[in-house]
């Protein structure tokens, strides 16, 4: 069971400054709402900020206490995670790996609303003409974490647990 919270520090310790050290580095070096044309007509690096959730859901909402309440949800599902990857079997490493992406992709976003009021985007892809949503290293975290999740519930595997039965 120790392991599990050893990859746990590990893994999330290294993708929590991989995170903040790009948002850096892109807030240093490229201005607000300015890009940086990388592959042409594809990949672009471009600052920008989301005060909304997920590929800028709710960024024209504007209300008063907006980022406290995304800090306040942040910080309970960071907490619930905690709790899921406690209860989970160590057998289950796809369930464990995705838990401790999306752990590692919360705080992330967490760091940046509790010190800007938003999250700070940079990969700004284009397909076809068409503008992807920026997103950042703790948004790809949170992604791939839950397309792991998917994939375990999707594996056909048998849970771990044979007192577990559907009545």
């Amino acid at each position: 069971m120790k392991n599990k919270y050893f990859l746990l520090s590990i893994i999330s310790g290294v993708l929590i400054v991989i995170d903040q050290y790009t948002k850096f580095m892109v807030t240093f070096y490229i201005p607000l709402n300015y890009s940086v044309e990388v592959v042409e007509g594809f990949f672009n690096l471009t600052h920008i900020r989301n005060s909304g959730v997920a590929f800028g859901l709710f960024a024209d909402r504007q209300f008063e206490y907006k980022a406290f309440m995304f800090i306040v949800i942040s910080t309970i599902a960071i907490f619930a995670i905690l709790m899921i990857l406690h209860r989970n079997p160590a057998e289950k490493k796809l369930v464990q790996t995705g838990l401790i992406l999306i752990f590692s992709g919360a705080i992330g976003n967490l760091i940046d609303r509790t010190l800007h009021g938003e999250v700070i985007d940079f990969f700004d892809f284009v397909i076809s003409g068409h503008h992807f949503p920026a997103f950042n290293v703790a948004d790809s975290c949170i992604t791939i974490g839950v397309a792991l999740m998917v994939a375990d519930l999707f594996s056909g595997k048998s849970p771990t647990d044979s007192s577990a039965k559907v009545i």
